[in-house]
């Protein structure tokens, strides 16, 4: 090669100069057929190798020329005997390090060529798959149909048998029986106490059933007017029976001084059992010094200003370990109802504040339950507050369109309130800083029951006269003692202190916040309320009341949300354990066929609420018994406004709990830590084949990411760094999960997913739809 000459040898471009200005004339001018060629020139010529690239780096893309070298020893200035100078090693260092991180570029943007590529490939046969794939997952998402069909029948078997047995209760559903039944009960005259508590386990029991039909039923099953019509029951039944209530406690007082205390000579008795507790006094003696009293058997106690003491009234504490009084859409909250669409998404409504159309309507609110004069038409001025369930039949399109719209504005994590109080209470419109606080319901909800606590004027008493016993009768009615607060010694207002015993079978995992109740606004306040004393040890909380209210002790319907971590394991043939991580305690729940038991709750390390553990029951009344017992976790609609996670599109929530479910026979599933990382689009979870005890032990999960449409099989793993979406090795997309996993199960697994159950299919659906562990963990 001679001086100053261009040329390719053997497919690589040798270069040879003397003067590097004239070589780059001549280069610019062929520049452009070299590219990606070797530049090799002599190592005497090295200033003038690296004036080259440099030169070149800057006219060419990064990436383009592959190497620098030099060949060809008799062109440049000779070399010189001592070694090369500091500068020189460090600029041939600085031009090798370059060059290795140029080849590095390279190779990393020719693997990324090669995993497009591969990406094509797999996209297409999904996409070429992809029907064939849906075909055959609906044939076995018809199980999702016969178990809605099977409960079907099974009503209709259970309304059959019940006509057939002639026991005497009445079908809630047909008017004619109801009106019938809550009529001749409106009728008897003279009731005590213990007939009505006895009565009681009936009426709970048919409104039960009605709430549960209201939540379950498909909408082929019952119409609008029909939801009116159990609505409407619910509330009368309601009514009757604390109206009941005050019936037996009038007879009661009109004999209270045949029962007087031989100590005191008033007169006080406790009568309780699982579902009420009964306590009355009766103030015969009007003794200053016995203006307190304290109901040993339950627990509960108050203190009278002296001006009650002194007065003919009754104090009745009548504690009903149900929730008779909030709206019903408060008492129904959290139970998601089912839907049998096609794709069986989750029946949820974005905006349900608990007050229904009729609202502007001019009726006034349910007086309060201790006023009987109100509660013979209670049942319809509370009407209204039951509007909201109706919405639980919204369809299940809407919902996903409304939800996916929240996604997009609300993709962040919400930010969590700066004060506790702030997010719990909402001053009413209009009011000063001493104005009445509401309770926000969608937040706080009564736990244990509700206490109602009446002031009640004592009827005259009968008196012995000769051998005659008369008493004075009027036709009035059980009367509420007309008690406004003076003021004490000391200048402070009067006040009604009350002592209550928590219940044993509830778990106040914080303080409990003490509100009244305002029959007039339909709701609860926490205004009137003062000088609050909490003992958790003793289970006991002690107020101050300006005036007799109904009270409830509220906890925080979220404080347990959200999961710490959640898993799924098959036990046997239609059997799992579904455990659940919270805040404060550790649930398992386990299913079989289409029953569900409550295996334990762990709070602290202690096992508690054991009156309700090991029995089995429908998902719905697991559900509502977890609930009643203070155990809230199953997010309701308007949630996502209190906890703090990202959202996530209902599409590839709902369809992860589906196939979720139809797989759960021989996998098990669990929490991932990626899951709040890959975005509102997706989920993301554990999973790993389960046919032995030990199958889901240490390192045998595997991450897969879901977005409703499309599956993927993520190399990622829970000891990763960072997230990544990047693709297993050998792995392939798929439209359905149960196509991912049959690709590397067994056939044991498989055959036993094929030949698992619709009712434990349903009922593994029903928990993971009713807890949203994807969307709350």
């Amino acid at each position: 090669m001679g001086k100053d000459e261009v040329v390719e040898y053997s497919g690589v471009l040798l270069v040879s100069c003397r003067s590097p200005r004239r070589w780059e004339k001549g280069f610019e001018a062929d520049r452009s057929a070299w590219r990606t060629r070797y530049l090799l020139c002599e190592p005497r010529c090295e200033s003038l190798c690296r004036g080259l690239l440099l030169w070149l780096l800057r006219v060419e893309p990064a990436g383009r020329w592959l190497a620098l070298s030099c060949q060809n020893g008799s062109v440049g200035p000779k070399p010189k005997k001592k070694g090369k100078s500091k500068k020189e090693k460090e600029a041939k260092l600085k031009a090798e390090a370059l060059l290795r991180a140029q080849q590095e570029e390279a190779e990393r943007l020719e693997r990324e060529r090669l995993y497009r590529e591969h990406l094509e490939k797999l996209e297409a046969k999904y996409q070429a798959e992809r029907e064939s794939e849906l075909a055959e997952l609906n044939s076995l998402e018809q199980k999702f149909l016969s178990a809605q069909q099977w409960k079907r029948d099974y009503r209709e078997q259970a309304k059959w048998e019940h006509y057939l047995s002639c026991d005497g209760t009445p079908d809630p559903t047909e008017p004619q029986e109801i009106n019938t039944f809550m009529s001749l009960w409106r009728d008897e005259q003279d009731e005590d106490v213990q007939l009505v508590m006895e009565k009681e386990e009936v009426v709970l029991n048919l409104i039960e059933k009605l709430e549960f039909l209201l939540l379950e039923a498909s909408p082929e099953e019952i119409t609008d007017k029909q939801k009116d019509q159990y609505q409407e029951v619910i509330l009368q039944l309601q009514d009757l029976l604390h109206q009941k209530y005050n019936d037996a406690t009038q007879n009661l007082l009109k004999i209270a001084s045949m029962y007087e205390d031989s100590e005191t000579g008033n007169m006080h008795t406790v009568l309780k059992d699982k579902n009420i507790t009964f306590c009355i006094w009766a103030n015969l003696k009007k003794k200053a010094r016995f203006k307190d009293h304290m109901f040993q058997e339950a627990g509960h106690g108050f203190e009278l200003p002296i001006s009650l003491a002194l007065s003919s009234v009754a104090v009745r504490m009548l504690h009903t370990h149900y929730d008779h009084v909030s709206p019903l859409w408060v008492q129904c909250q959290g139970l998601p109802r089912q839907e049998a669409s096609d794709s069986m998404e989750l029946a949820e409504h974005p905006e349900d504040t608990g007050q229904g159309p009729g609202e502007e309507e001019e009726e006034k609110g349910r007086e309060e339950p201790s006023m009987p004069a109100a509660e013979e038409t209670g049942s319809k001025e509370r009407k209204e507050s039951s509007a909201s369930l109706k919405e639980t039949s919204n369809n299940t399109d809407d919902f996903i369109k409304e939800t996916e719209e929240e996604t997009e504005k609300n993709s962040d994590i919400l930010d969590a309130p700066s004060q506790e109080e702030d997010a719990l209470l909402q001053e009413e419109p209009g009011g000063r800083e001493e104005a009445p606080q509401v309770v926000d319901l969608e937040q706080l909800v009564p736990v244990g029951g509700v206490y109602h606590i009446s002031a009640l004027r004592l009827p005259p008493q009968a008196q012995d006269v000769g051998d005659w016993t008369m008493v004075e009768l009027l036709d009035v009615g059980l009367e509420v003692y007309p008690y406004s607060p003076g003021e004490a010694e000391d200048g402070t207002q009067e006040a009604v202190q009350i002592t209550l015993r928590l219940p044993d079978n509830v778990i106040y995992f914080k303080v409990p916040m003490v509100a009244r109740w305002d029959p007039a606004g339909q709701q609860w306040r926490t205004d009137g309320i003062s000088k609050i004393t909490y003992e958790a040890e003793e289970k006991s909380i002690t107020f101050s009341m300006s005036a007799f209210h109904t009270v409830a002790l509220l906890q925080d319907a979220h404080l347990n949300l959200p999961y710490q971590a959640w898993e799924w394991h098959p036990t046997g043939v239609d059997e799992g354990l579904f455990t659940v991580t919270a805040v404060f305690a550790t649930i398992q729940i386990q299913i079989k066929d289409n029953q569900c038991m409550l295996s334990s709750v762990v709070v602290e390390e202690e096992e508690v609420l054991s009156h309700i553990t090991g029995k089995w029951m429908s998902p719905l009344a697991l559900r509502a018994a977890l609930k009643r017992a203070g155990v809230n976790i199953f997010p309701a609609e308007y949630s996502p406004k209190y906890v703090p996670v990202p959202r996530k599109a209902a599409l590839a929530e709902v369809k992860a709990y589906e196939q979720m479910a139809l797989l759960a026979a021989a996998f098990a599933f669990a929490h991932s830590k990626w899951n709040g990382e890959a975005g509102p689009e997706q989920v993301v979870f554990k999973v790993s084949e389960h046919l032995t005890a030990s199958s889901a032990k240490g390192n045998n999960w595997s991450l897969f990411m879901f977005s409703g449409e499309k599956v993927q099989h993520l190399k990622l793993t829970e000891t990763s760094e960072t997230f990544s979406e990047e693709l297993e090795e050998e792995s392939e997309f798929h439209s359905t999960l149960y196509h991912m996993l049959k690709d590397s199960a067994s056939n044991k697994a498989m055959d036993k997913v094929d030949r698992a159950g619709f009712l434990f299919i349903d009922s593994v659906y029903q928990l993971l739809l009713a807890t949203r562990v994807l969307a709350y963990s």
